[in-house]
């Protein structure tokens, strides 16, 4: 097998392992949309598949019946009917599994949640197939997917049933880093200069169908003009489709991304709900988690202060760059991007969408601050009174007996630090030691993409985090 793979290699590592365990495995396949999922698993695994099949989006369970028939048949079952529930589809199943030749038999079921229909009774067959037969088969790889992380959680980890911790393995695909882009955009024959890498990855996130989708004939700019800016574009109306493909009753999801989308700096509990105008019960408990287990916002608790007062924050890229630009975007002026990155809403978005990279890449900024081997908490901190205000959106509180404050700031150039971002940069440190009263030492470390320049300012920061660090 010719190995397509751009990184995972923990994850190609992990799967591999437990096909050649000899034992039953029951793998969960965990991920954001468009991560590449099918394709690692479609790669490894292909030719072992004893069954495979894929789940119809909004389809009843008459539908996802027959869709799961048509893949018995595929793999062999020619002369089935139609099974009539999925305990009928399961039996069928093991069946066909019971008369393979195949030393390891891998059943891989993907998108699994939109199996769930109403009233389908889903959960309680595939608890009946595994725990009635397939958990005693040592021939047996069973390897669920989708992109619904938090069905999965909720109706497999957290199942109080016959489910319960029946999974031997959970893996959560993440998105490329911006190392992992630089290897794709080399296989491609895009480009691979630090600006263009960061930049990319401020709008796609390094999610790698978006990064499929961009043609090495065009500028990144025409790229990304093309593909969200026009008309019938494959991204145009990726936003609205991402969220309603994921989650049942998506418009609270929406309001809440959108929501996010306007605060960058995150907000709390009741400030999305006064922002939305949703009510404060279950169902935006059940959203909020929904957003968090599928890697779209981050819930912090600020600095010393555990889990009071936790702050929800839109993190996905490609959300917070719709919101910024896609959305207010008339259809009909077909060079809006071009246009637009000369304004100062374009630098001010860069200045934002920095600081997310960087929030990807916190293990890479840790490694460079030089504290890999000590234990570190990764927190945030905001000040309760501070005038002018203070936020620290990422803190390396250490074992040591250091805090490293993490200045991030976007520049196109080596970076001067003016007298007045010393200022800036004095006034959060002393805020912050003010009112957390904390007796650890303060150490600056300043993140920026190309270094910085050594002025009567440069001693300010202890640690001075590039581009070259974050592809590391």
């Amino acid at each position: 097998m010719k190995n397509k793979i751009i990184g995972r290699k923990q994850e190609q590592e992990e799967l591999l392992d437990l096909f050649h365990s000899g034992r039953p495995e029951f793998v969960a396949l965990l991920g954001r949309r468009r991560v590449g999922k099918t394709f690692l698993v479609n790669t490894l695994f292909e030719k072992d598949y004893a069954f495979k099949m894929t789940a119809i989006l909004e389809e009843n369970t008459r539908a996802q019946l027959e869709n799961f028939a048509e893949a018995l048949r595929e793999y062999g079952r020619k002369e089935e009917p139609v099974p009539v529930d999925w305990f009928s589809a399961f039996r069928q199943l093991r069946t066909l599994l019971e008369q393979s030749n195949r030393k390891r038999k891998v059943i891989f079921i993907d998108e699994m949640p939109w199996l769930d229909t109403k009233r389908s009774r889903f959960i309680s067959a595939l608890e009946h197939f595994w725990n009635g037969w397939a958990s005693t088969q040592d021939d047996i790889m069973l390897i669920i997917c989708g992109s619904a992380a938090s069905w999965i959680v909720k109706k497999i980890f957290r199942n109080r049933g016959g489910l319960h911790n029946r999974t031997t393995k959970r893996i959560f695909l993440q998105r490329f880093s911006l190392a992992e882009c630089r290897q794709y955009a080399e296989q491609e024959g895009l480009p691979t200069d630090e600006a263009n890498l960061l930049e990319c990855y401020m709008v796609f996130g390094g999610v790698p169908y978006y990064l499929s989708l961009l043609d090495k004939k065009q500028s990144l700019a025409q790229n990304i003009n093309r593909l969200c800016f026009i008309q019938n574009e494959q991204l145009r109306d990726e936003f609205e489709n991402l969220y309603l493909s994921l989650f049942r009753n998506a418009s609270r999801h929406l309001l809440i991304v959108g929501a996010l989308g306007k605060k960058k700096a995150g907000m709390t509990r009741m400030e999305i709900i006064k922002a939305t105008r949703l009510s404060d019960n279950g169902s935006l408990s059940e959203a909020l988690e929904d957003l968090e287990l599928s890697g779209f916002i981050r819930k912090y608790a600020p600095f010393a202060k555990k889990n009071r007062g936790s702050i929800y924050q839109l993190i996905d890229h490609f959300s917070l760059f719709h919101l910024a630009f896609i959305e207010e975007s008339p259809e009909e002026d077909i060079d809006y991007w071009l246009k637009k990155r000369e304004t100062q809403a374009y630098n001010i978005w860069r200045g934002y969408a920095f600081e997310q990279v960087c929030l990807s890449h916190i293990n890479q900024i840790q490694r460079a601050v030089g504290v890999a081997g000590v234990i570190t908490h990764f927190e945030s901190w905001k000040s309760e009174s501070s005038d002018p205000g203070a936020q620290i959106d990422l803190l390396l509180n250490r074992n040591d007996g250091i805090v490293s404050l993490c200045e991030m700031r976007y520049s196109s150039s080596e970076l001067s630090i003016t007298k007045k971002l010393a200022q800036e940069i004095n006034n959060k440190k002393n805020a912050f030691v003010n009112e957390t009263a904390t007796k650890k030492g303060i150490h600056i470390a300043l993140v920026t993409p190309v270094g910085l320049k050594r002025n009567e300012y440069f001693d300010l920061v202890q640690s001075v985090v590039t581009m070259k660090d974050l592809l590391s």
